[in-house]
C-alpha cells in the first residue's frame, strides 16, 4: 500500500539479516523459547509439569497463530499476554503452565536482550570484514607518498596507506568496546514484578535454593553464561544506553571516514565505487556525487542522536519499573541497530571498490612539497659553505614570491627555479630536484603501515577468519 507510511530504515538501508533480528516473528518466537525454557527448568527443579506438556510446547514453538494473538490483543489490550492466549489454544494439556509464576518482562526484556546480542554479533561480523578490506587497501597503497593536511591545510607528506590506518585504528577501538559489551551481556532471567523472585518462591514452597537456580538454568538454555544477578522488574535500561553508546561509536568512525572521503573526491584524488550507469546529478551530467559516504554520514548523524534516547530512558525510571521506556525502546533500539547494519554495508562497498589517482595525487604533493623541503635545502646549502642566516632570509623571500605566484596567479610552483638562480645557494636545478623525491618527506608511514597491519591487524583478522567474507547469518 503507497498510502502507509513504511519506516526508510527498514525499506532502504539494513541487510535481511538485521531486519529479520528485529522481526515479529523473530521476537514471538524467541517468546515460545523462552516459554519452554521456563516450563523446563520448572518441571527439572520438581513442579507438576509433565514431558507432555513439554513436548506439546515445543511442537508449536514456530508456527504462530497470529490471527488468534491479535485478535485477542484487541480484547485485552495486552500483547503478551495475548500471546500466552494464543499459545495456549494450540496446546490444550500445557496451557495451563504456560508463563507460570513469570511477568511480561520475563519475555519482553529477555527477548530484548538476545535480540540485541544477535544484532551486536552480525554487527561485529561486518565490521571485522571492514578492517579487513581497510587493511587490504592500507597494505596496497603503504608506499604511496600523499599530501598530508592538518586543518585541511597542506602538512607534511604521509601515505595513502598510512592515512587509511587512521580509518582502522577507529574501527579497532570499536571492535574491542563491542566485543567487550557482547561478553557482558546477560539475560535477566526470571525476577518476577518486583525483582524479588516472590513468585517462585510460593509456586516452590519457600525454597530458596531452588528458586535460585532458576536463573541460571534459563540463562544456559538460552545460550547465556548468566542473569543480571539484581534488578526490578526489568533489566537496568543502562544495557540498553550502553549498547547504544557501542553503535554511536561506530557511526563517529564510520562518518569521520565518510568525510575524509568525501574531501579527497573533491581533491579528484581517491574516489568511491561509481557504477556504469550511475546518475550523480538530475540536472549535471558530468558530476559524480560522493552519494554512498554522504549516505553513511546521514545515517550516522540519526545513529549519534538516537543514542540520546536510552540514555534519557535509563536516567528516568522510578524505583523497580515503570512503562515509560516501553514505546521509545520499540523504535530507538532496533532503528540503531538497521542504521548501523546499513553503514557497515555501506562502508564495505566503498572500501572494497575505492578508486585513486595516482598522478592527481603526486602533482598536487608536488605542487606544495618545494615549500617543505626548504629545510633540507637550507641545510644542505649550508653544508657547502654558506652562511645560515643569509641563506635563511633568501629563501624565506623565495618562498613567498613563489607563494604569491601560485595564489594569486594561479602558476605553477617556481620555488627551485628561483633558489637554482640564486647564487648564494651554489645548487643546480638538478641538485634541488633530487632532494625532492616525495619518499625522503613521509617519516615512518611506510614501517607504521606495514607494522600496524603485520601486528595488530592481522592477528586480529586470523582469530575472526571464520567470519571474513561473511555478512548475514543469523544465530537464532
Amino acid at each position: 500500500m503507497k498510502t502507509n507510511y513504511t519506516s526508510p530504515l527498514s525499506q532502504r538501508y539494513p541487510s535481511k539479516e538485521m531486519k529479520y533480528i528485529f522481526s515479529p516473528e523473530m521476537k514471538f518466537r524467541t517468546w515460545r523459547r523462552l516459554w519452554i525454557a521456563l516450563a523446563e527448568t520448572e518441571k527439572e527443579l520438581g513442579l507438576p509439569i509433565t514431558q507432555e506438556q513439554i513436548d506439546e510446547l515445543k511442537e508449536h514453538a514456530l508456527d504462530i497463530n497470529y490471527d488468534v494473538a491479535e485478535e485477542r490483543e484487541a480484547v485485552v489490550r495486552h500483547d503478551v499476554m495475548a500471546h500466552v492466549y494464543a499459545y495456549g489454544r494450540q496446546c490444550p494439556k500445557a496451557k495451563g503452565i504456560i508463563h507460570l509464576g513469570a511477568t511480561s518482562c520475563y519475555v519482553g526484556d529477555n527477548t530484548d536482550l538476545i535480540l540485541m546480542t544477535e544484532g551486536l554479533k552480525l554487527i561485529k561480523k561486518k565490521l571485522i570484514n571492514v578492517i579487513a578490506e581497510l587493511a587490504k587497501f592500507a597494505d596496497q597503497y603503504k608506499d604511496m607518498p600523499t599530501l598530508g593536511f592538518t586543518h585541511f591545510q597542506a602538512a607534511q607528506p604521509t601515505t595513502v596507506g598510512k592515512r587509511a590506518t587512521l580509518w582502522t585504528q577507529d574501527l579497532l577501538l570499536d571492535l574491542e568496546d563491542l566485543e567487550h559489551v557482547i561478553e557482558s551481556m546477560k539475560l535477566l532471567g526470571s525476577k518476577g514484578t518486583t525483582g524479588t523472585q516472590a513468585s517462585f518462591l510460593e509456586l516452590f514452597d519457600g525454597d530458596h535454593e531452588k528458586v535460585k537456580k532458576i536463573d541460571g538454568m534459563i540463562a544456559e538454555k538460552m545460550g547465556f553464561k548468566s542473569c543480571y544477578p539484581v534488578s526490578g522488574q526489568t533489566y537496568s535500561r543502562k544495557v540498553d544506553s550502553r549498547v547504544l553508546n557501542v553503535l554511536s561509536g561506530i557511526a563517529q568512525s564510520a562518518h569521520k571516514f565518510s568525510n575524509d572521503i568525501r574531501l579527497l573526491q573533491h581533491l579528484k584524488e581517491v574516489e568511491e565505487p561509481f557504477e556504469k550507469s550511475q546518475i550523480g546529478s538530475s540536472a549535471m551530467a558530468y558530476k559524480r556525487n560522493p552519494m554512498r559516504s554522504e549516505r553513511i554520514a546521514s545515517l550516522a548523524n540519526y545513529v549519534i542522536a538516537d543514542a540520546n534516547n536510552p540514555a534519557i530512558t535509563a536516567a528516568t525510571q522510578w524505583f523497580e519499573r515503570t512503562l515509560d521506556d516501553s514505546a521509545n525502546k520499540r523504535i530507538s533500539i532496533p532503528e540503531s541497530f538497521l542504521a548501523v547494519d546499513g553503514i557497515l554495508e555501506l562502508y564495505l562497498n566503498i572500501t572494497d571498490g575505492l578508486v585513486v589517482y595516482p598522478k592527481v595525487i603526486h602533482a598536487r604533493l608536488m605542487q606544495e612539497l618545494p615549500f617543505m623541503a626548504t629545510e633540507n635545502i637550507l641545510m644542505d646549502a649550508v653544508k657547502a659553505g654558506g652562511d645560515r642566516q643569509e641563506l635563511h632570509e633568501r629563501i624565506r623571500e623565495h618562498s613567498m614570491e613563489a607563494g604569491k605566484m601560485v595564489k594569486v596567479e594561479g602558476k605553477e610552483n617556481d620555488l627551485l627555479e628561483r633558489i637554482a638562480k640564486d647564487p648564494a645557494f651554489n645548487m643546480t636545478i638538478e641538485q634541488l630536484q633530487s632532494i625532492m623525491d616525495p619518499a625522503n618527506f613521509v617519516g615512518r608511514a611506510v614501517q607504521q603501515t606495514s607494522e600496524f597491519i603485520e601486528e595488530i591487524v592481522q592477528p586480529i583478522l586470523d582469530k575472526n577468519k571464520n567470519v571474513l567474507g561473511i555478512t548475514g547469518e543469523v544465530t537464532v
